[in-house]
């Protein structure tokens, strides 16, 4: 047998902060080392952070990165443990994203990523070169500095692999395993027994599986150990990085770190016995022919034993249970997990949240109730971080109807926020009044006699008035508590009133942060019936099941303003849209022919034309509120958000005559046409359940 022993991580980065990404590193080789693993892989670009973006080219940021590494290499981190640390390095003219294999004090093997990520929240080859040279791999001389520390002028540099006495050892990088063609293919042709994947992956709402069933299947039918190691928390931006490092032996899942942990380091270990890598390899017989006749890959020997021999004291790594969390967790741990390292690294003192007893509002505060949980839970199990962070920032949250109130109340009450009761019609009178000093006239509601631009713009005054309370409180509430800093104000806004633009620009979801800005309607209410119960937050079943309303116009007797019907569409609606315009990339017509077929048993081809035109008029007509959305954690793959996820220009022609023009002539043709229409599993089993297709006058979003 030869027994060898690993390590991989989970790591808590922070984009340019060396000193806390150095410290993290440090802290997981020594629990690997301690542990008798020989081999320890940390995350994609660990020592700088993953999410540096521009200051990638910044030649400092490549600059204190290899001190970083001198450091480690002139200290005893990497004696008798493989090392592979991810940093940028400058080769000639080219920047590339490496992982640097280091063992005993020594840089063995540099190996620059091969395939990068260039496409939804990635932007690599902005800031680095993809390595397309497959041949030798090339000398790679150090930078000076380090090079007179370590006594070694160079080392190899490119793709390859590295052979050790009793074993091959090789890296793929991320987004390399997703590829095409992936390396480990023909690197286990060449006889690599174990694979190392550092990443930088971001979470996203049930996509977990995608992930570990590419780690399962690299090694299902090929063999192999594949390690995986990934960034957890938010470092500095919009994303949070998922963790779940795990090791996977023959397609077979051995360990698994944590998806959301408050942790900053984990480091998960694993047995393995390589001996039952050869074994499969030899029983397939495909692999044994393709083997024979393999392209070569370049390798550097390094005259070193990895492995043990058969011995009763190590006990082997069994295949586990993998475990997966509901999309209800997800939504729940997630942004809680986000919002505490943003909470933490910002310097402020707690957060402050317009809670207005609603849906949207309602989940935050229960994703920040939950953010509590999962303190107290740490702190409990020991962990001095998390406690130090907790007694820095104390444990505060702050946040029209009757009923809305209450229930803002109790939820406050039940997630033990301090709750303030906050009217603001007399800061509205008083901006009437100054209007009306003015201009003679004095606005009124569309309920009240008003006319469609009065009721918009007493809806968007209401709505901005809120901000600026929000962000005065905000301000001032931590010198009422006699505390120092600031709160951070969190938005409410989800990713379907986004899409739709169905919020009023720098209104109440203007704000420092939005943990459910990319999670749509749906998910939440699920969220809200799951947190009820699992968070002990009861009030939530109430709220989730009152009707969605902005409530920003008068309630009466016969009235009552209802967001559904504000908007002309419903949630589920806007759910397909999304997914249609992003994910599959549909302009106007290709969505109306497919919800076609989508929805063809329930609508007429005229009925669904009318639901595309008018999803996509109010689309482009708010799409320049994209540009001030507040800064959302990304959670689903449809999110309108235009930082950098889903870049489009915000000044439409909102008539779409072209595209218009041709779904009219689309459903010109159908008419007297007999169509058939597959059953519809999904949808709603009437056409009045898709809601509204007239526009409604009320709607405050569009006020600009």
């Amino acid at each position: 047998m030869r027994l060898l022993k690993v390590a991989t991580c989970n790591l808590n980065q922070w984009a340019m902060e060396f000193e806390c990404n150095m410290k993290n590193i440090k802290a997981s080789i020594s629990q690997a080392k301690a542990a008798g693993a020989v081999i320890r892989l940390g995350p994609e670009l660990e020592v700088t952070g993953y999410g540096c973006e521009d200051h990638f080219l910044e030649l400092d940021t490549v600059t204190h990165a290899w001190e970083c590494l001198k450091e480690l290499l002139l200290g005893d981190w990497t004696d008798g443990i493989l090392c592979s640390i991810g940093m940028p390095v400058i080769r000639g003219a080219e920047r590339y994203n490496c992982q640097v294999l280091c063992l005993n004090r020594r840089i063995i093997m540099i190996r620059p990523k091969l395939c990068l990520a260039n496409d939804g929240n990635y932007r690599e080859l902005r800031w680095f070169t993809a390595w397309k040279q497959r041949g030798e791999l090339d000398e790679f001389h150090l930078p000076i500095h380090v090079s007179e520390a370590l006594s070694q002028t160079s080392v190899p540099f490119g793709y390859g692999y590295i052979q050790f006495i009793d074993t091959a050892v090789a890296v793929e990088v991320c987004e390399e395993l997703f590829s095409p063609v992936p390396p480990h293919a023909e690197l286990a042709l060449n006889g690599v027994e174990v694979f190392m994947n550092a990443s930088g992956s971001h979470h996203q709402l049930r996509k977990l599986n995608i992930r570990l069933n590419a780690f399962m299947g690299a090694t299902n039918a090929r063999g192999g150990v594949y390690m995986y190691s990934n960034q957890q928390g938010c470092d500095g931006g919009r994303l949070y990085y998922d963790g779940c490092a795990c090791i996977v032996v023959n397609g077979h899942v051995v360990a698994q770190g944590s998806q959301f942990s408050l942790k900053d380091v984990e480091v998960i270990i694993s047995q393995v016995d390589l001996d039952a890598v050869a074994s499969l390899r030899g029983s397939i017989s495909s692999f044994q022919e393709q083997a024979s006749c393999k392209v070569k890959v370049s390798s550097v020997y390094v005259p070193y034993k990895l492995t043990q021999s058969f011995n009763l004291k190590m006990t082997l790594s069994s295949p586990k249970k993998i475990m997966y969390h509901s999309p209800q967790e997800e939504i729940a741990f997630g942004p809680a997990c986000w919002l505490w390292d943003y909470l933490r690294r910002s310097g402020a003192s707690g957060f402050l949240l317009p809670l207005s007893g609603g849906a949207d509002s309602s989940s935050v505060a229960a994703i920040v109730g939950c953010m509590c949980q999962l303190v107290v839970k740490e702190i409990a199990n020991g962990d001095e971080q998390v406690k130090t962070d907790a007694k820095r920032i104390g444990n505060y949250a702050d946040g029209h109807s009757k009923e809305t109130k209450m229930r803002a109340k109790q939820l406050a009450d039940e997630i033990g926020a301090w709750h303030l009761d906050v009217c603001i019609d007399g800061v509205v009178s008083a901006v009437l009044s100054l209007f009306q000093t003015v201009t003679g006239k004095r606005p009124r509601y569309k309920v009240d006699g008003g006319s469609n631009a009065e009721n918009l713009g007493l809806q968007n005054i209401q709505a901005r008035m809120r901000m600026v309370l929000a962000f005065m409180l905000a301000s001032l509430l931590p010198w009422v508590h006699s505390k120092s800093g600031f709160y951070l104000v969190l938005g409410s806004s989800n990713v379907d009133e986004g899409l739709r633009g169905y919020l009023t620009k720098y209104d109440c979801s203007s704000a420092d942060i939005n943990p459910i800005g990319s999670i749509s309607k749906q998910d939440l209410r699920l969220f809200l019936r799951w947190a009820a119960t699992n968070l002990g937050y009861q009030s939530l079943a109430d709220i989730e099941a009152a009707p969605p309303t902005a409530e920003l116009e008068p309630i009466r007797s016969d009235y009552t303003q209802l967001d559904e019907v504000d908007m002309g569409m419903t949630y589920e609606e806007l759910s397909v849209y999304g997914r249609m315009r992003k994910i599959f990339r549909c302009g106007p017509v290709s969505m109306f022919k497919n919800l076609c077929y989508k929805w063809g048993t329930k609508l007429s081809p005229a009925e669904v034309a009318e639901k595309v035109k008018y999803f996509f008029k109010y689309y482009s007509i708010n799409r320049h509120k994209m540009t001030v959305l507040t800064p959302s954690y990304h959670a689903e793959s449809y999110s309108p958000e235009d930082n950098r996820f889903d870049l489009r220009q915000f000044l439409y022609n909102s008539k779409w005559p072209y595209q218009f023009k041709k779904i009219d002539e689309i459903v010109d043709g159908l008419n007297g046409d007999s169509v058939a229409f597959p059953e519809e599993e999904e949808e709603a089993t009437s056409s009045q359940e898709f809601g509204v297709v007239a526009a409604n006058s009320g709607d405050p979003s569009a006020g600009l």
